[in-house]
This record gives structure tokens, sequence and C-alpha cells, in this order.
């Protein structure tokens, strides 16, 4: 489980509640997002009526609802899948961190939809880093012996045997 970061968790309330164009709630990090509300309307604000049912109240499975349709925004938005925190983690606070570094990811993402002037969250993402290599320069290495072509210093499994059976010495 990741460690929680309270400057993290700061500024990506920060930025929500700046794209929601709403001052910041008083509050915990987990509990202003526990139910899925503030995170549905920012789906809803980044993707206008990507979210077509919100729950404001009602039983815990209902609100975590919330949650599942706000997941399946980000990822059609572009959040990679290994981000996502699961539903759990914010709901029953299991891994607040998880929350915060999904959120932030997301807030990153904002970048790469020119459809979206709003606010974004953290360093300017990489466009491209092409490399141009010389013909030489990607030959130079062929020569060499890679240790993971079955060279390994004369150690072999011979003597080994089969399974179960025991090792003579």
């Amino acid at each position: 489980m990741a460690k929680r970061n309270k400057e993290v968790e700061t500024e990506v309330l920060n930025w929500i509640f700046a794209c929601l164009g709403e001052p910041v709630p008083k509050g915990e990090f987990e509990d202003i997002l526990k139910d899925g509300v503030v995170l549905c309307n920012l789906m809803n604000k980044l993707t206008p009526g990507c979210i077509k049912k919100i729950q404001t109240k009602g039983t815990n499975f209902q609100l975590m609802e919330n949650i599942q349709r706000f997941q399946a925004a980000a990822k059609k938005y572009g959040l990679p899948e290994e981000e996502i925190f699961q539903t759990a983690d914010l709901f029953e606070k299991r891994n607040i961190a998880q929350v915060a570094i999904s959120l932030f990811s997301l807030g990153r993402i904002t970048q790469k939809h020119p459809e979206w002037n709003g606010p974004t969250l953290g360093p300017k993402m990489a466009e491209e880093n092409k490399r141009n290599f010389t013909e030489a320069q990607l030959r130079a290495h062929e020569g060499e012996l890679n240790l993971q072509m079955g060279f390994n210093k004369g150690a072999s499994q011979s003597g080994l045997g089969a399974f179960g059976n025991t090792r003579h010495m």
C-alpha cells in the first residue's frame, strides 16, 4: 500500500474544485470524495454528459455505483487501467493514496485533450521523444556475447537428476 501524501491530496482537491468552479469544502480528502458524486460531476465537466445518472443519496451500494461510473468514464477518457483505483480503495478507505494517484493521473491526462481548456494537474506531459540512430550505432553491439545466450561461466545443471530425487554431494 502506498504512503499517503497530504500535499498531493490537497493539490488534487484544489484541481477538482477549480474544474468544477466551486470552493473546496472543509473535511478530509476521502470524506469529500467517498460517495462519488464529486467525481461524477468532475467527469461530466471533462466530458459533458458522459455520466447520466448520479446518486446523491441512497444505500452504500448505490453510492458505490457512482464510483464505478466514474471509473468507467475515466477509462474511456484515457486513464490507463492500471492507474484506476478500486472502488473499495475509496469507499472503504483501504488505499486512499491510490485514489490520489489516480486522480492526479487524470489531471495530467486532461493535457492530451485539446477540447479541455480548464485547469490541468502536474508537469506537462511529453509529446514525443524520437531518436535517430545511425546504422553503425544500431550494429555496434552485435559482436557482444549477451549473458542471456547460454553462457554462464561453466555452471550447469548436470547431476541435478529428476524431480523428487535426493541430490548427491
